[in-house]
């Protein structure tokens, strides 16, 4: 009989003003100077502090189906710059002025130790750990930002990341599970991926080097709908804990005396509702 691997998770909250380091013991989370808080009552931190953040576009097959696609030959990937980052328990800002904004409960990889050129046999060695995320995306960007995907989905505080940092977490066979005020509205699982953790890692390694503490986010089961103001949002990871966060509209619009403006054509709604997958592309005309 194979021995099971030992999980800790390690979490950063603030402690009487100070970011710190703590370990959860069941219902409390303990600083290294014996200081004890309860996790329910902690002011959470993003478990990490990456140097970057890389997201893969499609990987579960639910939600290839859903989008009525076919999977590339290779991953592709875009980038959410870590000012989006966010935690448990923050508030994710849908603008003022958007409407399609979108939950998508994803896996997130850490980088332990500085990664470049490794094979996806080895590539488990590179890894510190995983943790919950929830790759947001504001798709009123869609139809400006269709390359680079930057605003849809590097916008201010589109990245949470969360509860903990889980080491020692077998990603097999693991649970997915998003809810939005309770209901259950994404159902996947780690073996529906079509690459998993260890190729993702060697596929991005072989050009970018990943630092300690870089997060690389796995993609996310079929069910991604937009929400809104006052909804709560939680994703869980088996094994990995329960991330949650409200919405709240943003406390400024979107300025109009500059740059693209958010738009509603049939690729946004069609991505963002879940629907009419033939009208993906038609986009809105160019001003």
């Amino acid at each position: 009989m194979t021995a099971r691997a030992t999980t800790t998770e390690y979490r950063r909250v603030l402690l009487e003003g100070a970011a710190v380091q703590v370990v959860r013991e069941g219902d409390e989370l303990i600083a290294p100077d014996g200081r004890r808080v309860k996790a329910a009552e902690a002011h959470h931190l993003p478990p990490v502090r990456p140097s970057k953040v890389i997201a893969v576009h499609l990987n579960h097959r639910s939600r290839v189906t859903e989008f009525g696609v076919s999977l590339p030959p290779a991953p592709t990937y875009f980038h959410k710059p870590v000012s989006a980052l966010n935690s448990h328990g923050g508030a994710v800002v849908r603008p003022e002025g958007c409407k399609y904004l979108n939950y998508e409960g994803e896996i997130a990889i850490v980088i332990g130790r500085t990664c470049r050129n490794v094979a996806p046999a080895d590539a488990g060695s590179y890894i510190a750990g995983f943790t919950v995320a929830n790759d947001y995306g504001l798709h009123d960007f869609r139809d400006t930002d269709a390359g680079s995907m930057l605003r849809v989905k590097g916008s201010d505080t589109l990245c949470p990341l969360g509860p903990g940092l889980v080491t020692g977490w077998d990603f097999h066979g693991k649970y997915l599970r998003t809810y939005v005020n309770g209901e259950l509205v994404q159902d996947g699982s780690t073996d529906e991926m079509e690459w998993d953790m260890h190729y993702l890692v060697a596929d991005i390694a072989r050009t970018i080097t990943l630092e300690p503490g870089d997060v690389l986010l796995s993609g996310t089961p079929a069910g991604s709908r937009p929400v809104r103001p006052g909804d709560t949002v939680e994703v869980e990871a088996e094994g990995l804990g329960r991330l949650t966060n409200h919405i709240v509209t943003g406390p400024t619009a979107i300025r109009t005396d500059v740059g693209a403006q958010p738009t509603e054509s049939e690729e946004v709604r069609s991505t963002a509702l879940g629907g009419d997958w033939e009208l993906r592309g038609v986009r809105a005309p160019r001003r």
